[in-house]
């Protein structure tokens, strides 16, 4: 049995085990903390793995709460029921927050957030059938059968029980397709797009999700306290639920739990101390809890789990797949695509145009590639070479002119619809997501050949898929000469061998239009001769490549034909030896012939 398994069991024994032998004072902390947890789980989800800040989580917590406390006490619905109930209209209330609120980027959407969370706090102190501020008396307890759940110790279970739930559908999702794409989102979109990932569409899934679990905590609060008001639901109760997830480590999953224990034990610890101390009443506590958070940001930025991985085995290592052909499963291998004859018209750019204000970064660029060729794209600093593949792969619109892929335009189309169409890529700054390991880097690249939904990973019925990619993985690392670093986080990697991380990750998208940023930058000299040697190799099999690179003994050794490139303006097309004595070329690079 693994460490982390042991180190599970361990953690429900003691779970199992508190109510009986602490006091009931403590219960109700902990039955607290576990509603706390539920939302900060989502919190957890959406701003640490997601990188999308809220600040309105409380307001969801309120619609569980509400319309379980009005369905119960004004039209006699059994609990049970208005829990389905407030899930649904949780669900419609989140999805049309998300398309308002979603669009937005950079500090605007936290402050959208904060705006209709406010929103909703006051909706509820003032809506005719909500109690106002006095609010609403009389919610019924749970029952299971026929047995009442009226005390603390046994609504603790129950708390707990969602709690245990939700964490391990947690765990199962970012431990799979989805999951990889939702963690690929945090420090930027366009990475995930290039591979094929709907970033909307996942940065709506983990807004929903967020809400839900906020809305499961309001349900369980208003059955346990059987009163609702407005007061738990207001702007500070989200910032709380938020530093909960910071202060456990945003990223981790069990850190929302270690961060609503934390927070909320050390709140009731300073109310209880601080009036000894200072003989004063008040809400002191707030003050000093501040401070505390200050100093814990400043010395501990990534929260507490990172630290506490440091001495327990919290973290589980990906199943790496084997490859020996006896070992995998006839349905491991993901399907290949068909790639284009040799000599098929692939890629024409026609009359492209990009400016950007007063600059014209693209001007009037024409070239054609056709299929089973290496094409270079070269040219000074600034010649406008990553544009060109921005305009290419759909980062960017062109302002004129047309850019078309097999007789189809797609100068209109967005990077995931182009990356379906076969396109892959790599970058000239690298885009890895550096916290995750190398082979999960890879399979975010193989997004687009696997399918699975969010709730089929959420109850890990997707593993068949989830083996094929990490199998996929593995194959393209192995194939780069980056089979040893496979569990290694991506950051730990030398920028040369991210660079070729990079080619693994578009690799496991089986391409047959492959566009390589810089390929070689950083690399050794075997290294570059092993990337050359791979490059050939894939023109053998069908794929196409068009390459920008500065290094000209790599380039003229191993391309067919070329473009050069000038401030934008295109100023040569030929084969390398015609490109190596071309005149505006060579001024181009050296200022000048005699």
């Amino acid at each position: 049995m693994s460490p982390q398994r042991l180190l599970s069991l361990a953690a429900l024994a003691v779970l199992a085990l508190a109510p009986l032998v602490v006091s009931e004072f403590s219960v109700t902390l902990l039955n607290y903390i576990g509603l706390a947890s539920l939302v900060a789980i989502g919190c957890s989800l959406l701003t640490g793995v997601g990188g999308l800040t809220s600040f309105g989580q409380a307001a969801f917590v309120g619609l569980g709460a509400y319309t379980t406390a009005v369905l119960t006490t004004q039209f006699g619905w059994s609990p049970w029921l208005t829990l389905p109930a407030g899930l649904a209209l949780t669900t419609a209330v989140a999805m049309l927050l998300a398309v308002i609120t979603l669009r937005l980027s950079g500090h605007f959407l936290p402050v959208g957030t904060i705006a209709w969370g406010i929103s909703l706090y006051y909706l509820f102190a003032n809506v005719d059938g909500l109690g106002g501020q006095t609010g609403i008396t009389g919610v019924p307890p749970l029952q299971i059968g026929e047995h009442v759940v009226n005390t603390g110790r046994e609504f603790y279970y129950l708390v707990w029980i969602f709690v245990v739930l939700a964490l391990v559908a947690m765990r199962n999702l970012l431990d799979s397709r989805p999951g990889r794409a939702i963690r690929a989102l945090r420090g930027g979109v366009m990475m995930a797009e290039s591979c094929g990932v709907d970033t909307q569409h996942y940065r709506a899934v983990i807004f929903l999700v967020s809400a839900l679990l906020a809305c499961l905590s309001g349900w369980l609060y208003a059955h346990l306290i059987r009163f609702v008001n407005p007061s738990p639901f207001s702007i500070n109760l989200s910032i709380e639920y938020l530093f909960m997830a910071v202060i456990g480590g945003a990223s981790h999953v069990w850190g929302a739990v270690v961060g609503a224990t934390v927070l909320t034990v050390l709140k009731q610890w300073l109310q209880d101390i601080l009036p000894r101390l200072i003989h004063a009443s008040g809400n002191f506590e707030t003050i000093v809890f501040g401070l505390l958070m200050v100093l814990l940001l400043q010395r501990a930025r990534t929260g507490i789990m990172p630290f506490l991985s440091r001495f327990l085995p919290l973290e589980q290592p990906v199943a790496v797949p084997d490859l020996e052909p006896s070992k995998v499963e006839p349905e491991a291998t993901l399907a290949s695509r068909p790639k284009p004859a040799a000599g098929e018209p692939l890629l024409e750019v026609r009359q492209a145009v990009r400016r950007f204000g007063g600059l014209v970064a693209v001007n009037r660029i024409s070239f054609e590639m056709r299929a089973g060729e290496i094409l270079g794209l070269i040219g000074p600093n600034g010649a406008g070479k990553s544009t060109m593949f921005n305009l290419i792969t759909g980062v960017l619109a062109p302002s004129a002119g047309e850019v078309w892929l097999r007789g189809e335009r797609v100068d209109h189309l967005r990077s995931r619809q182009i990356a379906q169409r076969g396109v892959a890529r790599t970058f000239q700054h690298v885009q890895l997501r550096p916290g995750m390991s190398v082979i999960e880097n890879v399979a975010i690249g193989a997004h687009l050949r696997a399918s699975g939904g969010v709730m089929g990973a959420a109850l890990r019925l997707d593993r068949a898929a989830e083996r094929s990619m990490l199998r996929e993985a593995r194959v393209q690392l192995e194939r780069v000469g980056l089979g040893a670093e496979l569990l290694a986080p991506a950051g730990s990697l030398p920028l040369g061998s991210q660079r070729i991380l990079e080619v693994a990750r578009a690799l496991a998208a089986d391409p047959m239009l492959l566009l390589l940023d810089e390929p070689a930058a950083g690399l050794r000299y075997q290294e570059k001769r092993a990337l050359a040697d791979l490059l050939v190799r894939l023109r053998g099999e069908g794929v196409s490549i068009l390459l920008v690179e500065h290094d000209m003994d790599f380039v003229m050794n191993l391309v067919d034909r070329l473009v050069v490139m000038q401030f934008g303006e295109q100023i040569a097309t030929g084969l390398p030896h015609e490109i190596q004595a071309n005149p505006a070329v060579i001024e181009a690079y050296l200022g000048g012939v005699e």
